[in-house]
């Protein structure tokens, strides 16, 4: 049985209801660098996505969860992207969306739900994942979970004025 229910947290496909939780993170300014998000998105895009976010991961490469609590609130998304179905891999992303709900363990809950989902289910033999060096919440955060950090990528993104690096994280299941 596949369960993405933790302790404290479970992970739910998206729904229709989630147009205004998503917009909002879309569209945060604050958060476009973990993303790469360049500009706005509209309640009508993300609604056309909304109406395919039910595809299938082997046919989209990709799937999106949102983090919800106990009460059934949204707390962030996790994502699995770039699914490479022949080399079994696939890269991850995880936001909590507000400060406040941030250190809280919700991320690491949500990401070894997220691992043992893709190792166990989907039978991915590595997930990766790119870290901004500035970002060590995150870093700290999959390395707690088991990814190696494999590589730096010197001024790969261009950020206000500036180039900034990249590092490379991998777990592999062995």
């Amino acid at each position: 049985m596949i369960t993405l229910k933790g302790d404290n947290i479970y992970l739910r496909a998206l729904e229709p209801e989630d147009l205004e939780f998503i917009h909002t993170i879309e569209n945060d300014e604050s958060i476009w660098e973990i993303s790469n998000t360049q500009t706005p998105y509209s309640k009508f895009l993300i609604k056309q996505y909304l109406e395919h976010a039910h595809k299938d991961i082997f046919e989209v490469k990709q799937l999106r969860l949102v983090i919800s609590n106990s009460q059934d609130a949204a707390l962030g998304m996790i994502d699995l992207f770039d699914f490479d179905f022949k080399n079994r891999r696939a890269g991850v992303g995880i936001l909590v969306k507000e400060p406040n709900d941030r250190l809280k363990g919700y991320g690491k809950e949500a990401l070894g739900l997220l691992i043992d989902y893709a190792f166990n289910h989907l039978d991915l033999h590595q997930l990766y994942c790119n870290i901004s060096e500035e970002n060590h919440a995150s870093i700290k955060l999959f390395k707690n979970r088991g990814f190696e950090q494999i590589g730096l990528k010197k001024d790969w993104n261009y950020v206000n004025g500036f180039y900034k690096n990249e590092y490379l994280f991998q777990l592999i299941n062995n």
